[in-house]
Formats: structure tokens, C-alpha cells, sequence
């Protein structure tokens, strides 16, 4: 993952009121439109949760078959906040890069939708970078349809169970994606699989199984449900903070809210 250039899609993923699909399956974690971090730090589809504060662990491991019977295996760690406003702030550190002299990396993102704005910390340089929100398009409440020979989607009703210690409502989603669809001689079948606690409205457990990339399961752990400190959703003092109007290339399409 290049994490320099997933924090800067986040100001656009959290600024859209989209349903809490995810990536596709078989993608890779980021803050694209719609994808998993939008959902995951708390924003639900009708916009940022508030009166629901936590913090947490986010614990993602990766596993992937290579043909040659080869194993990777890999975890993620990213640290999670959410104030009773609907602030909210994620860590993220990446290890060092193989054959490089340096340590580990810490990126930090901020989405702040009292102030209207996103902010990307770097500890590292002592720097922030301000984005302002665009504005929120309207739903209406339809979607387009599905183009013909486009995958083919079932979803399962799992029920509700504690899981990491919350009540959650389990969803299963699997999409087929037809042979021929990219040159794939057999139909392909990816497991989507994730439990939302019903209290704080975000995936307590997320799990995808894609037999091109792997399984990646996702969980959220370390859960305290308190109001974390106010100065986590604020640049410290001694940083250096630039600004950046809607981000890169200006709002998103759609307009703003009717």
C-alpha cells in the first residue's frame, strides 16, 4: 500500500454520504470513495455517527497462496479514535521498508466534520496538511443499474451475535464475478463477510476471501467506548500546516446537498 497516496484520497471518502459497501473484493485497503476506511472510522451512510465515542485497534492480517504453494502472511495495525461529534482520527504506522536505514513511519489522519475540514499529520516532519471538506451530495435514495455481464451479488442476512465483545449484525456478500470477465477461463467467487456493532455503527469484524489476492480479515479490538482527549482531532501547535481547497482535483461530482 502507498500510504502517501491513500491519505490523500480521504478528504473525498469521507465527504460522500455513500453506503458502507467497501472496495471491491480483492483491493487493498485505502480511503478511496466509498472504501473501507470511510465505514470503519465511523461514517455511516447518512453521514458522520456522533453520540458514540471510542477508541480501538484495528488488527487487518493478510494471507495469500502464490501458485508456486508459496505463503505470505502479513498484519496491519492502525489505531482508531471517534469523539461524540463525529471526529475522527486514525494512526497508521508502516514498517520500515526492506533494505532501508530508517524505522517505522506514522501517518495520521483527521476528519473533522464540525470544522469542515481533513488533516494529514506527519509526526515525522512535524507537518500537517488542511483539506476542506466539499460539499455532501444528495442521495436519492436509488442506484444505477448493473451493467449486463457485470458480477453477480447475493447477499446473506447472518443475524445478530457479541463479537470482540459488542453486539453485531453479520452481513455476508458474495459476488461471482462470470468467466471471460478478464480473461478468467472459470466463473470467480469472492466472500465478503462483516459484523457491525449496532451500538457504534462501525465493522467490528470484516473478512474477504478472493482467490486472486488472498484472505484478509479485519478486527476491531482494544474497544474503550469514552470520549477520547480533544487534542487528538487538532494539529499540534509546533507543526507546520498547509492548505488545500476540496483536495485534489476540487470536489467531488454530484453537487452539494438539495
Amino acid at each position: 500500500m502507498k500510504i502517501a497516496a491513500t491519505l490523500t484520497l480521504l478528504t473525498s471518502a469521507f465527504a460522500l454520504t455513500l453506503a458502507a459497501q467497501g472496495p471491491p473484493p480483492g483491493h487493498g485497503r485505502g480511503f478511496g470513495w466509498g472504501g473501507p476506511e470511510m465505514f470503519h472510522m465511523g461514517m455511516g451512510p447518512k453521514g458522520p455517527v456522533t453520540g458514540a465515542p471510542y477508541s480501538a485497534t484495528e488488527v487487518t492480517q493478510i494471507q495469500q497462496t502464490l501458485a508456486d504453494g508459496n505463503q505470505i502472511s502479513r498484519t496491519e495495525q492502525a489505531q482508531v479514535y471517534r469523539d461524540s461529534q463525529g471526529r475522527v482520527r486514525m494512526e497508521v504506522t508502516m514498517p520500515a521498508r526492506p533494505g532501508s536505514n530508517g524505522g517505522t513511519h506514522t501517518m495520521i489522519s483527521i476528519f473533522d466534520p464540525v470544522a469542515g475540514v481533513a488533516l494529514h499529520l506527519d509526526p515525522q516532519r512535524q507537518t500537517a496538511e488542511k483539506m476542506t471538506l466539499p460539499p455532501r451530495r444528495a442521495a436519492n435514495g436509488t442506484r444505477p443499474p448493473r451493467p449486463e455481464g457485470a458480477p453477480q451479488m447475493v447477499k446473506t442476512d447472518l443475524g445478530t451475535q457479541a463479537v470482540n465483545g459488542l453486539p453485531a449484525k453479520g452481513t455476508r456478500m458474495t459476488e461471482t464475478i462470470p468467466a471471460g470477465a478478464f480473461g478468467n477461463q472459470e466463473a470467480i467467487e469472492v466472500v465478503r463477510e462483516v459484523w457491525l456493532s449496532t451500538d457504534l455503527s462501525v465493522p467490528v469484524m470484516e473478512k474477504v476471501t478472493d482467490p486472486r489476492s488472498g484472505t484478509r480479515t479485519m478486527q476491531l479490538t482494544n474497544i474503550v467506548r469514552s470520549e477520547p482527549d480533544a487534542s487528538l482531532f487538532q494539529a499540534p501547535s509546533n507543526y507546520k500546516i498547509s492548505t488545500r481547497s476540496h483536495g485534489p482535483g476540487g470536489p467531488p461530482p454530484g453537487g452539494p446537498d438539495e
